[in-house]
């Protein structure tokens, strides 16, 4: 018997994208990088930046059972960027491997600026909580890297063997 598909939430963070004053485009392109990896559908919430915000909406998906949250927006250096500050209040351990190859993609792919990006990974309960970029082109790449890791992130935090 197949193992169901990983349950994923997509939080977006924009403040704009939440007003309404421009469609969310990281959220649905995430969803879509995450078919490949037989992640069939995935929840997008969408919040304004804020640590209260994000803390809010991490702590919903784990109450929800959610296998992996993927954040969206809010890494970088701009003053309301502060969804790492959000995910290091939820997350239980770091798993820093994550983050840094996420950061090393972007470096390998000639893009300068992934060095900028304070992104976190980490487990809370059995949720794996990872944050990328806000750009388009960054939350594929962050998919890239994180969905080859999903069922087994799963497996593991369910207790299975390694």
């Amino acid at each position: 018997m197949a193992e169901p598909p990983v349950r994923v939430r997509v939080i977006t963070v924009s403040t704009r994208a939440n007003a309404g004053e421009y469609a969310d485009q990281s959220g649905p392109a995430i969803v879509e990088a995450l078919r490949q990896w037989g992640v069939p559908s995935a929840d997008i919430v969408v919040v304004p930046d804020g640590e209260k915000e994000v803390v809010a909406a991490l702590q919903d998906a784990v109450t929800a059972g959610i296998d992996a949250v993927l954040t969206t927006g809010g890494t970088g250096l701009a003053p309301d960027d502060r969804t790492p500050q959000a995910t290091s209040q939820v997350i239980e351990h770091e798993v820093p491997g994550i983050a840094e190859a996420i950061r090393a993609s972007g470096r390998d792919q000639g893009i300068a600026t992934a060095a900028l990006s304070r992104g976190l990974a980490g487990v809370v309960g059995r949720t794996l909580v990872v944050n990328l970029p806000g750009s388009v082109g960054g939350a594929r790449d962050g998919v890239a890297v994180v969905g080859p890791l999903l069922a087994h992130t799963r497996d593991q935090l369910a207790g299975g063997d390694h």
